[in-house]
């Protein structure tokens, strides 16, 4: 075998085992892995008492090893949902790069190794609420509700807010009425959120036979129940402030914020029913994401503040 030859069946290898490793890494879900970190992180650091920095990065670890789990298994349930719909069917599942039993597997397993972590490194609360997360996500959202009813988001929701909670609970072993408010406000905001989405994407919800209330219930139901779930959110982002958690300047980037939110979701209630209307809606969607970690990242820096202004 000549240089040349070797050379290059050598960096073809590579490639594929590159390849097989992304696969990997994309049955994890990192996009939703790195917001659930994200949210999780802010509540250990906004709780009150203290964590080891080595503990509360196991504890972190734990969380987006569950959600990375929790993703793996859905993909694993889904795969011929995603198969269906352009905006997953180049996974790897529907592709054939990985084996459903390894999917699956792989999903099992970091289950159960995150909750064994999230019990080492913090307590048995947080590592009971990780689990309800996982079994939330699993069982109750992806198997039961998704397709079956037009509210699969609105009550699988709760898997997603459940992050801040477990942070919070990893450091004073129990819920507080805070952990429940921040619960709220990503329950609150995952409607809006992921119908903004399935506005401009309905057509792929339809094909795969997913019952998400724009295929269900139309455009205009849609929009409205949208527009009803950003005016809660204004009272529910506002709790940290009112509970004393978090000062005025958290209060007032949250009711900015939240105001925002409210006048996107105007405008798509005022855009036509039809595709000419996509273009607010995608707004929508975009601006939701950054309204989540606009609102996450003030919590900790409205106590930097506090603390500053006091010493």
């Amino acid at each position: 075998m000549s240089d040349t030859t070797h050379g290059f069946l050598t960096g073809t290898g590579e490639q594929a085992k590159s390849v097989r490793v992304r696969d990997y890494i994309e049955l994890l879900k990192p996009r939703v892995m790195s917001l659930v970190v994200f949210t999780g992180l802010i509540g250990i650091v906004i709780a009150p008492g203290r964590l080891h920095p080595f503990a509360a990065a196991l504890a972190v670890l734990a969380i987006a090893l569950g959600s990375g789990a929790a993703g793996a298994i859905n993909m694993w349930y889904e795969r011929d949902l995603d198969a269906l719909m352009a905006r997953t069917r180049n996974r790897p599942l529907p592709q054939g790069r990985v084996e459903p039993d390894d999917a699956l597997g792989l999903g099992v397993l970091l289950a159960i190794f995150s909750l064994l972590l999230m019990s080492l490194a913090a307590n048995y609360a947080a590592a009971a609420l990780l689990a309800a997360a996982i079994l939330f996500y699993v069982f109750i959202y992806t198997i039961w509700l998704k397709r079956r009813t037009p509210q699969n988001i609105v009550i699988g929701g709760a898997a997603g807010a459940f992050p801040p909670m477990i942070g919070w609970a990893a450091v004073t072993g129990d819920v507080s009425a805070v952990g429940i408010a921040l619960f709220l406000l990503i329950f609150l905001w995952t409607p809006p959120h992921f119908w903004a989405l399935a506005l401009y994407r309905s057509d792929d919800y339809r094909r795969a036979g997913v019952p998400m209330l724009p295929v269900v219930a139309g455009a205009r139901e849609t929009k409205r129940q949208m527009l009803v779930y950003t005016l809660l959110l204004v009272p529910v982002a506002l709790a940290p402030t009112l509970l004393g958690a978090v000062g005025w300047l958290y209060g007032a980037v949250a009711a900015a914020m939240s105001l925002a939110f409210v006048g996107h979701a105007v405008r798509v209630w005022r855009a036509p029913d039809d595709e000419t209307g996509h273009r607010p809606a995608r707004r929508m969607f975009h601006f939701s994401l950054l309204y989540l970690a606009i609102l996450f990242a003030a919590l900790p820096l409205d106590l930097v503040a506090g603390r500053m202004l006091a010493g």
